[in-house]
């Protein structure tokens, strides 16, 4: 997140128009950008990868020359130990921050780059692969039964990622204090702070609420009701949380913490909600990203074979 002494830092320094170091334009990029730690976690690891590779060239005599060298050495596996292929999401994953520290720096008003060399950049087309990633009803009710087996807190993080489709950055970032009611005190909402530190309002299902009123109950009781956090733990331990449940509930499928998000999407599709209350509940910036599970949701629903069986059922 931007700060505002990082602000004010970058204000002074651009005004004095001085030259700066490598180090010190990442700092200033990382100041200025509202992005949760995870997220400058990643995008500083891309960097430095980046500068590991320009060797003794700065980041402000880089030309799409060596933008596109270090594109195709991602493609061929350079980079890696085994020497093996990135696969399209990875280099896309190492390629965006450059983009976005580029234009950032070369925007008229922090003029720190010339000009942009990654406009020319071609971005890999990364395919579909996750339609399928989601869990059925009874999938979904044996790996909370797992849950539940492992604990309270851990029945209650399932429960969560699997009502509201939150990511897990946003789900351990959940605050006791976000929780409100709406204007007439019907419902229970949760305010989100989710990518790109955009907040959005959430329903909390009357079934959720239940279970973290006893949640709470249960840490007052054992004198663990201290920190402001619901789940003060890091999205490591949420994700080892989530296998530890697959693996004992022998599902055979790889279940991580983001299949739950995308089977909130499919089942929410299935049931009748509509594209756009899905977008809306789950953050998602463009109606395209939602409307991938379209695909999927129209396929369970009725496909094209469904169609000719009911025409041809009496010749059958």
């Amino acid at each position: 997140m931007a700060t505002p002494s990082g602000l004010f830092q970058v204000a002074v320094l651009t005004e004095n128009n001085q030259v700066y170091s490598d180090d010190q334009i990442v700092k200033l990029f990382f100041a200025t950008c509202q992005w949760s730690k995870y997220t400058v976690r990643n995008y500083r690891s891309a960097i430095n990868k980046f500068r590991d590779f320009l060797g003794d060239k700065s980041l402000k005599e880089v030309t799409w020359k060596e933008i596109e060298v270090y594109r195709i050495c991602l493609v061929e596996g350079l980079f890696s130990e085994q020497d093996k292929p990135k696969a399209p999401a990875t280099i896309a994953i190492h390629l965006a921050p450059l983009r976005f520290l580029y234009k950032w720096g070369s925007d008229p008003n922090i003029n720190i780059f010339k000009n942009n060399p990654t406009t020319r950049m071609k971005a890999p087309k990364i395919p579909i692969n996750s339609k399928n990633n989601y869990l059925t009803k009874r999938e979904v009710a044996c790996l909370l039964a797992q849950l539940k087996r492992q604990g309270p807190r851990d029945y209650l993080i399932g429960a969560t990622l699997v009502l509201l489709g939150l990511r897990v950055s946003e789900l351990v970032s959940i605050e006791k204090g976000n929780f409100h009611t709406d204007p007439e005190e019907t419902s229970i909402w949760l305010t989100i702070n989710g990518k790109g530190g955009k907040e959005r309002e959430v329903k909390i299902p009357q079934t959720l609420w239940n279970l973290f009123n006893e949640y709470f109950a249960y840490l007052s009781d054992t004198s663990m009701l201290s920190s402001q956090k619901v789940f003060p733990i890091s999205v490591r331990l949420v994700e080892r949380i989530i296998k530890t449940a697959r693996e004992q509930s022998n599902l055979g499928k790889k279940v991580t913490p983001h299949w739950l998000r995308h089977t909130n999407a499919t089942l929410a599709l299935l049931r009748g909600a509509t594209l756009q209350q899905v977008q809306e509940s789950l953050g998602h910036t463009h109606i395209n990203t939602t409307q991938r599970y379209l695909h999927t949701v129209q396929q369970i629903s009725k496909a094209a074979p469904d169609f000719v069986a009911d025409f041809l059922n009496d010749s059958l």
